[in-house]
């Protein structure tokens, strides 16, 4: 009776936990993967710059360089999925990628961003070491000389950086 009992509570445990076990060992695996790939995909704003226009024409070109910190390689695809978000640091918004990539950004009614990378060794990939300059225009309803601009890069990978820096 006892070595029955044993069968069944051993068949018990095997049909119910080792199911459970082995989403669980899934699960972290694709987190350690997901948190690997984050922490190798990183970059840092060096410095900004924002130039605001004359009131009748309001409105800021914002300029952003970073420098790729990480070990992973940015390609081209990966940086033109990324969101920009730009304006006043009260009233920013998504901005819009000119098309192509290196396409200029000008004074328009619309919040728009571009790229370009100070690539060493021109593949067009964003690789560790190398620099991106983003160029952005942002229209504000008020002059925003010595106002606060927000600057955010978020990559498709959830990795992101933002600045708050003031027109000139």
């Amino acid at each position: 009776m006892l070595l029955i009992t044993g069968v069944v509570a051993a068949a018990i445990l095997i049909v119910a936990v080792l199911p459970v076990i082995w989403s669980m060992v899934g699960t972290f695996s694709s987190a350690s993967a997901a948190t690997d790939r984050s922490m190798r995909t990183d970059f840092k704003i060096v410095t900004t710059y924002a130039k605001s226009y004359p009131a009748t024409n309001a409105g800021a070109l914002v300029t952003v360089w970073m420098k790729n910190v990480g070990t992973s390689r940015i390609g081209l695809t990966e940086l033109s999925s990324g969101d920009v978000y730009l304006g006043l640091s009260a009233d920013f918004k998504r901005a819009t990628l000119k098309t192509p990539y290196n396409a200029a950004v000008v004074k328009s009614a619309t919040t728009d961003w571009n790229y370009s990378i100070r690539d060493s060794n021109a593949n067009n990939i964003w690789e560790p070491g190398e620099t991106l300059e983003v160029n952005g225009y942002a229209p504000t309803s008020t002059q925003p000389t010595n106002q606060l601009i927000y600057f955010q890069l978020t990559l498709p990978s959830g990795v992101s950086r933002s600045a708050e820096f003031t027109a000139i």
